[in-house]
């Protein structure tokens, strides 16, 4: 199971109340939805390997680079390195690596790259057991496959209780694209449609269906400009209007959408999920500290089935 941590404690930080506080009054309501997902997948899944992801950076250079607005309504104003995070999350995400840490729970990031990235390049390389991506990023919908091991999304963007299981043939389902090459297509089409959370302005006038169309019917989207780019009869003049219009996006889009594979992705530790927590003790400790009362109990209990 690869997490993407991130997506975690902003999921829970919005859900729960910030009256959920410690005793000194700071707020953990991240920190304890963190542990009570974390705790439920574990329980639900029983995965035996499991790996928090983390961003190293959140908007890396070589995709700014290639793309200047990748992200950047998102860049906090008094910190063009940083990102627009809440006051009350920043000084709980600490919290949550310690309790990860004392758990012991491997994390994994990759300098200069973001947490999409470790997921993919630890997906990818994963040659023994099937991988399981839990998200709320559709953008590691790519990630799927059959072979040489299988990779599952379980997407969370409704939330845990609504999870949806995404392998190549439900994501083919969904999107109307070849179950052969749902992962790959999920890219392309998502090029196309464009993604304003991130900064991605797509091509104008094609929606996600248009996308999904002209990239099964062409087969990539390497093809589908080439077509454009000869006149092919198959394009109305408007769709090779938009596509030439946006040919300086289009270009750009590939190395700012793909996870980038081969991120240098470092652990902390290895990946076997535990049958107990490493420091009970010290758990007790932020527990006590940080007034996180039954969700590390129930994260205590998922890790000694």
């Amino acid at each position: 199971m690869l997490v993407d941590s991130a997506g975690l404690w902003f999921r829970s930080y919005y859900a729960l109340p910030d009256s959920l506080t410690a005793p000194d009054g700071t707020p953990v309501n991240s920190v304890r939805g963190f542990c009570d997902m974390l705790a439920k997948l574990i329980i639900d899944r029983r995965p035996s390997r499991l790996v928090a992801c983390l961003d190293n950076d959140w908007r890396p250079q070589f995709r700014v680079d290639a793309l200047p607005s990748y992200k950047a309504h998102r860049v906090a104003e008094d910190d063009p390195a940083a990102e627009e995070v809440p006051d009350t999350l920043s000084p709980q995400i600490p919290v949550i690596l310690e309790v990860l840490d004392a758990a012991g729970i491997a994390t994994a990031e990759a300098e200069g790259y973001e947490a999409d990235d470790v997921i993919g390049a630890l997906a990818d390389r994963e040659a023994r057991d099937p991988v399981e991506v839990v998200t709320g990023d559709r953008d590691l919908f790519q990630l799927v496959r059959t072979q040489p091991t299988a990779v599952r999304v379980i997407y969370i963007g409704a939330g845990l209780a609504k999870a949806q299981d995404y392998g190549p043939a439900e994501l083919a389902e969904k999107y109307a694209l070849p179950a052969d090459r749902a992962g790959d297509d999920y890219a392309e089409m998502a090029m196309l449609r464009g993604d304003p959370s991130d900064g991605l302005p797509g091509v104008a006038g094609i929606g996600e269906k248009t996308a999904a169309k002209l990239i099964t019917q062409f087969g990539s989207l390497e093809a589908l400009l080439a077509a454009a780019g000869s006149g092919d009869s198959r394009l109305t003049p408007r769709i090779r209007g938009k596509l030439a219009e946006a040919a300086d996006y289009l270009a750009a889009a590939p190395s700012v959408v793909r996870v980038a594979r081969d991120a240098p992705v470092v652990q902390d530790r290895p990946d076997a999920l535990p049958q107990s927590p490493v420091d009970t003790d010290r758990l007790r400790e932020l527990q006590r500290i940080w007034g996180l009362g039954a969700s590390i109990d129930r994260l205590i209990a998922a890790l000694t089935p």
